[in-house]
């Protein structure tokens, strides 16, 4: 047979050759590369699913410190609305004792007003109890001894009694 393709020994051994050559690159070179290729693969598939859980797990962390966050800022308020009736209260009683201190000095003013006034009565009546017994004493013409110019003051003293001198 003349063809193109002649069957002979040569083709026999070439075929042989060729299944020979397959086999061993099989077995040395696609079985490693395959072997490789899925290692690769599993490799990358695991890779994807780490940063998955990695991902996941970042979300859970965030939703966990956005809940602190807001805790956090609401515990400042808190904290900032008790600071503030705090100052409230102390500058009420800063008040409150302010005006209890300008009452105590309201009345000490007062009652020290009270007292001078009393000295300056006591003082305008012995003067004028003095000047009585002395234009008494020149009424009648007569010098009076201390004892007699006392007696006589707390005698006018008593007629005359407190209630008039303080109106």
């Amino acid at each position: 047979m003349t063809g193109l393709v002649e069957l002979n020994w040569t083709t026999a051994f070439q075929i042989i050759n060729t299944i020979v050559l397959f086999l061993a690159l099989k077995k040395f070179l696609f079985k490693p590369v395959t072997e490789f290729m899925q290692s690769r693969q599993d490799g990358i598939l695991a890779s994807i699913k780490e940063a998955e859980e990695k991902n996941k797990e970042a979300d859970q962390r965030k939703k966990e410190y956005k809940t602190k966050l807001e805790f956090a800022e609401e515990e400042g308020r808190e904290i900032i609305k008790e600071a503030s009736k705090k100052a409230e209260k102390r500058a009420s009683e800063i008040v409150k004792e302010a005006e209890n201190n300008a009452a105590k000095m309201m009345k000490r003013a007062e009652a020290e007003t009270k007292r001078q006034n009393e000295k300056a009565m006591n003082e305008l009546k012995n003067e004028i109890s003095s000047l009585a017994v002395m234009a008494a004493g020149k009424i009648i013409d007569k010098s009076l001894d201390e004892k007699e110019h006392h007696g006589l003051i707390k005698e006018f003293i008593d007629e005359v009694g407190d209630a008039k001198w303080q109106n």
